[in-house]
């Protein structure tokens, strides 16, 4: 499952992509933390506050980036190598970057809004 802020614009309009790219809802949930039991997922308010999570069937979290890579392995055939690219060890620290750029730009973003503002 995918769990995102659905407090903010950017982060909603991102996750409908997402939704989008699975072969069929019963791939994998994607939806806002405010409306889970985050405890029964591992998850904290302040972990999904700050970024996006990934909790696989397994119960393994994964955040920022890697719930981007991770959650896009998940989907269909043909964006799956992006998902693997995002995880490579030559590139995971770019996209932790880039991830950690969008998410203190995101209120400025196309679909942003003020209540995006960490």
């Amino acid at each position: 499952m995918l769990v995102f802020d659905g407090d903010c614009a950017f982060c909603t309009t991102s996750a409908d992509a997402l939704r989008r790219l699975r072969r069929s809802p019963a791939d994998f949930g994607v939806e806002p933390w405010q409306h889970l039991d985050l405890t029964s997922l591992g998850l904290s308010e302040d972990a999904c506050a700050e970024a996006v999570q990934w909790v696989a069937a397994d119960g393994r979290v994964s955040g920022a980036e890697r719930a981007v890579a991770r959650s896009l392995l998940a989907s269909r055939a043909w964006v799956r190598p992006v998902g693997a690219l995002l995880l490579a060890p030559g590139v995971r620290p770019l996209a932790g970057a880039v991830y950690r750029w969008v998410a203190r730009n995101r209120h400025r973003l196309p679909g942003g809004t003020p209540a995006c503002s960490l």
